[in-house]
């Protein structure tokens, strides 16, 4: 039992201690962003690049898939009602405020996290991060801050992309499986998108562009034990970040429904 609790101890010191070095680690990526010196502008571009369009086909084809599926479920309960013509409506307005953001943030981080966290890992383990500080180049502006702007960036765009897609599969279905007309369709989703929606929509993405940014840099800075160990951190920064994105997403979601009134 006593060592049962000393290993629950030392996991909880181990997370506060990757809370505390990630907190720090985010905050200074933005003091480079904002302190006025010199912004690594190719890095963040090629970065964006890398992280961001890579990920455009897998978040495009899960928006789809994703619409078709709520479009297929909707119609099938509301036609239980006799309220079809709400079909556009629920599909955007679920797509918009949850779904997208949530499926779009999950489908990334399983991606660019962990090549975020086994690319920094490999560059620590090989002494490149020391050797950069030899150089009198700070690491984080270097590495961190271009990765984390880069994700904060991207993943609001890639939300929007399939959030849009998203709701075009949700047409295509309700108009094939609930045989709904194509302005029936349209005007309900356009009763969806008000600005209350999209604005919550875009905020969410943000919020996880940091974590997953955050915990895949802090992951690949503090891994150790050779290449087993920056596979370990690899596995462990999706984890982290899939699970910091589902509890981020209730809080922010709270957050936002007392800011726009919606509750």
């Amino acid at each position: 039992m006593r060592s049962l609790f000393s290993v629950l101890g030392a996991q909880v010191r181990k997370g506060l201690f990757e809370v505390q070095y990630g907190t720090a680690l985010t905050v200074r990526a933005f003091g480079a962003v904002f302190s006025g010196g010199a912004v690594r502008r190719r890095d963040i571009i090629e970065q964006m690049d890398v992280l961001g369009a890579g990920s455009l086909g897998i978040v495009a084809l899960t928006g789809l898939f994703a619409g078709m599926a709520m479009g297929m479920q909707f119609s099938i309960e509301l036609g239980v009602f006799g309220a079809k013509d709400y079909l556009g409506r629920m599909v955007t307005v679920s797509i918009i405020r949850e779904m997208g953001p949530v499926l779009t943030a999950l489908m990334v981080a399983g991606r660019v996290c962990s090549g975020i966290a086994s690319e920094l890992g490999g560059m620590k383990i090989g002494r490149q991060v020391d050797a950069l500080r030899v150089m009198g180049i700070d690491p984080v502006s270097k590495l961190v801050m271009p990765r984390i702007v880069a994700v904060l960036v991207m993943l609001p765009i890639l939300t929007i992309i399939a959030d849009t897609l998203a709701i075009l599969g949700g047409w295509g279905v309700g108009t094939t499986v609930g045989h709904l007309s194509f302005d029936t369709y349209w005007a309900s989703v356009d009763r969806g998108l008000t600005v209350q929606n999209l604005l919550g929509g875009v905020i969410k993405p943000m919020v996880f562009g940091v974590i997953i940014g955050a915990v895949g840099c802090t992951s690949g800075l503090l891994s150790a034990g050779g290449a087993r160990g920056v596979g370990r951190a690899t596995t462990e920064a999706v984890v982290k970040a899939s699970i910091l994105i589902l509890i981020a997403n209730f809080v922010v979601g709270y957050v936002v429904i007392k800011a726009l009134g919606w509750a």
